[in-house]
């Protein structure tokens, strides 16, 4: 099809359109039949569909089906709330993908060196960097919800009973502490345990690295070829993507109605604002100590970042995450161990927005908690928060637990879940910028950061990291 450089302006003007006659419409400023209503928007979201055609972008199409499954979801309540099998099958694709790949990544990048010094350096530099940042996520989370007050005036009537999210048993500290080491592999694959693979994993590579290169070669190749093969997996399954996000986009329109996005906005405003001085306050300064140039970087997580926020889950971007730091120059080592366990240690938007939600719920039950209070609140929160991994809606399983040791009313974490999916998007987005972010900072830290000129030749005299970079034949097909 030719493209016609008309058509981006033509989308732009037509979804701004729609989207300015409909609030119009709701306010009564004017009064037009809901079936001309309906098909002027209709009308504008075929030429956004037009666009979508003559882009031909993974990205793209993701973002018009969320366009889409809000039409869908406002004119089709009914047919709307169908479409959740759609998004459920979507995520369970993905979370097949999530086990095998830690588990290669993980072995190849620590028994594949034979290196068990420099893991046990990765290793302590990571934590120590994750947990100094999401500290002060912690802290401008807090911040953010005194400062707006948003919980306050929140009406019960919002709240709605949910099946999708089941009661949670109060954790003890022994809980939280057995809930790192797997009992079964198996069971933990099973559970998705993110936490517990990765614990697994880098036992067993320690393992294998201590055994002789005979027995230690074949499990290597082994492993070798299985990430290669997850990658192609996720190519495959991101085919899907712009269905399951529009059927769940749609979902939650059709379910809850737009009404309730109007009546938390301060809520979502909230989170955004603290997520954005999050960027400009601790992530930005990070990147520009570590010496990361900020473009390259911003150019390298885009791709990511898009399907994070699409997806509402950082484990869909997980496998184009690796693959992009890897061609930014970061050696895979350090990123097939630091991004996986980031995803379990350093989750900053879920820490930022779990800070904010549980002072949320007391604000909204009328309940005032002193500092000393919220702090004890938010860092029980941080510590349950381990091994979450971005699963779409598993913070609120998280929220609820936690809300229930602290006797807190439910009901305005159940007020939270009809825009949970918009908060879901910022936060999950957050959560793959820091885990990228941190494995650059980690690489500097170790001094192997090898950033690529843009010819795509590695500038490095270390002959053993141009081993590490697969060749273009390797690399799995552009998702976008």
């Amino acid at each position: 099809m030719k493209k016609l450089s008309f058509i981006p302006m033509a989308a732009l003007i037509s979804i701004t359109l729609a989207a300015l006659i409909t609030v119009l419409q709701q306010y009564g400023a004017i009064n037009l039949p809901t079936e001309v209503l309906m098909a002027i928007r209709w009308a504008c979201i075929g030429v956004v569909l037009v666009y979508g055609v003559q882009k031909k972008s993974l990205t793209t199409w993701i973002l018009i089906s969320m366009i889409v499954g809000v039409e869908i979801g406002y004119d089709f309540p009914e047919f709307a709330t169908n479409l959740n099998v759609l998004s459920k099958v979507f995520l369970k694709l993905i979370k097949t993908i999530i086990a095998p790949l830690i588990f290669a990544t993980l072995v190849v990048g620590i028994a594949g060196h034979s290196n068990l010094k420099q893991v046990g350096s990765m290793g302590w530099k990571a934590i120590v960097y994750f947990e100094i940042v999401t500290t002060l996520a912690l802290f401008i989370g807090l911040a953010a919800i005194n400062i707006s007050k948003a919980g306050e005036g929140i009406s019960k009537d919002l709240a709605e009973v949910n099946d999708e999210i089941a009661p949670v048993a109060k954790q003890t500290a022994s809980d939280i502490i057995l809930h790192v080491f797997p009992e079964n592999i198996a069971k933990s694959v099973a559970e998705g345990q993110v936490l517990q693979i990765v614990v697994f994993s880098v036992l067993f590579a320690i393992g294998l690295a201590m055994v002789t290169e005979k027995k230690r070669k074949p499990m290597l190749d082994f492993c070798e070829s299985l990430s290669e093969v997850m990658f192609k997996f996720t190519n495959i399954i991101m085919y899907f993507a712009p269905i399951g996000v529009g059927a769940a986009i749609a979902y939650t329109v059709g379910h809850m109605g737009l009404g309730i996005l109007v009546n938390l906005f301060q809520l979502l405003a909230t989170l955004y604002v603290a997520l954005l001085a999050f960027v400009l306050l601790v992530l930005l300064p990070v990147a520009l100590i570590a010496r990361v140039p900020i473009v390259r970087f911003l150019k390298a997580i885009s791709g990511p970042v898009s399907i994070a926020f699409a997806t509402t889950s950082s484990e869909a971007a997980l496998p184009r995450a690796m693959e992009e730091m890897e061609k930014l120059g970061v050696p895979r080592k350090i990123v097939a161990f630091v991004m996986p366990t980031g995803y379990s240690f350093n989750l900053d938007g879920t820490t930022l927005y779990l800070a904010l939600a549980a002072v949320f719920v007391a604000q909204a039950a009328g309940i005032p908690l002193s500092w000393e209070q919220q702090l004890v609140m938010v860092f029980t929160l941080m510590l349950t928060s381990k091994g979450v991994a971005g699963v779409p809606r598993a913070s609120l399983v998280i929220l609820l637990g936690t809300v229930a040791s602290f006797d807190l009313p439910v009901w305005p974490v159940f007020a939270i879940l009809g825009i949970d999916e918009l908060m879901d998007m910022a936060r999950t987005s957050i959560n793959v910028t820091g885990n990228c972010l941190a494995t650059a900072v980690v690489a500097r830290w170790e001094g192997e950061l090898n950033i690529q000129p843009e010819s795509g030749i590695v500038a490095t005299t270390n002959p053993e990291l141009h081993d590490e970079l697969p060749t273009p034949e390797d690399k799995p097909k552009e998702l976008v």
